[in-house]
């Protein structure tokens, strides 16, 4: 088999090498010849995958190593007999301790109590489960909203979306989503943006696209976080210069959530292709016992991971994409034996 790969996948090589041979290239010069004579396609969010790159070409099997799905043409690939992969939670760990992180620091530095505070998670999926259930260890009240659950579950303690936009601090967990009885672009929008204030503390680290960005910019609120933007890497710079952290689209870029997307995506192509799987490739990320002495939570997270780092990384937006695919080394919090215990579920 010949396989195109995106070259930020995590260990595309170790990973992928059994089925073939392998074309590594960045997400964004994956085209139309490049895939011609492929049989295998495994992207990150980088490539559209759509008519215009696949028509014409041998690619059988997609796998998509992200949890996003606005990048893939489903319905093509459905029409034209293309089997279909999405690593769909492979970075739910990683974002929801972005999130925790950033709330953490905020409390230290304007000086709040979280457990006094109540937190609107909009999309309550695999990031927004993981967010709620640490948010609920640490005695942070949650409202949850997602009308898909709500009305498939029957999930009574569910909240219509205006509650869980008058929060104290709001987050968005959505897919991008532009159709369908509950689609999710400019899900905040002209018609509920006065939900937030002055005092609310706003996230996007869902997608960009979500939240109404030209309002978002003229909106007051106490402070915005913002990891994913429209019309990445050419984003916001209005909103970047006014947020506390605006990052570029890394919440979810563990080395445990990239190792985990090539490894389901592995795994659905050895399905695909009848092969045995290699039980090695499991044990790839090993770090040790990663040890942090610090005797309060905040300055633990930190000394794990200091997100504000990509903050400064992005001063020049020209580094937007290069940051991106050379992000540094960042393990998830169970690799930690900790002083401090760890909201950790």
């Amino acid at each position: 088999m010949k396989l195109v790969i995106d070259d930020a996948c995590y260990a595309y090589d170790k990973i992928f090498s059994q089925f073939g041979e392998i074309s590594a290239l960045p997400g964004r010069s994956i085209d139309k010849a490049s895939v011609q004579d492929t049989d295998v396609l495994i992207v990150r969010s980088r490539t559209k995958v759509n008519q215009a790159l696949l028509e014409g070409s041998k690619v059988k099997f997609v796998g998509s190593t992200v949890a996003g799905l606005d990048h893939v043409d489903q319905d093509y690939l459905a029409k034209n007999n293309i089997t279909f992969f999405s690593a769909q939670g492979c970075n739910s760990m990683a974002v929801a301790e972005f999130v925790i992180s950033a709330i953490v620091n905020l409390a230290d530095e304007l000086d709040f109590d979280y457990t006094q505070k109540t937190l609107g998670i909009i999309g309550v999926g695999n990031v927004g489960s993981r967010l709620a259930a640490k948010a609920e260890l640490m005695g942070i009240k949650t409202l949850l909203n997602d009308p898909l659950r709500q009305s498939n579950e029957n999930l009574p303690h569910f909240v219509g979306l205006d509650t869980a936009l008058s929060a104290d601090i709001v987050t968005f967990h959505t897919p991008l989503t532009f159709d369908g009885q509950h689609p999710s672009y400019q899900l905040l929008n002209e018609t509920n943006f006065h939900n937030i204030s002055e005092k609310t503390i706003l996230f996007n680290a869902a997608r960009g696209g979500v939240i109404k960005e030209k309002i978002w910019e003229k909106t007051q609120t106490m402070v915005n976080i913002i990891d994913c933007w429209e019309n990445e890497p050419n984003i916001n710079q209005n909103l970047q210069e006014c947020a506390y952290w605006a990052t570029p689209h890394i919440a979810g870029h563990s080395v445990d959530a990239k190792f985990m997307g090539s490894f389901m995506v592995y795994e659905a192509l050895c399905d695909f292709s009848g092969q045995t799987q290699d039980e090695s490739i499991v044990n790839l990320i090993a770090p040790g016992i990663l040890k942090v002495k610090k005797d309060n939570l905040k300055d633990t997270l930190n000394e794990i991971y200091d997100f504000k780092q990509d903050t400064a990384a992005i001063t020049n937006v020209d580094n937007f994409e290069d940051y991106r695919r050379n992000y540094p080394i960042r393990y998830e919090w169970h690799h930690f034996d900790s002083t401090t215990v760890l909201p950790i579920v």
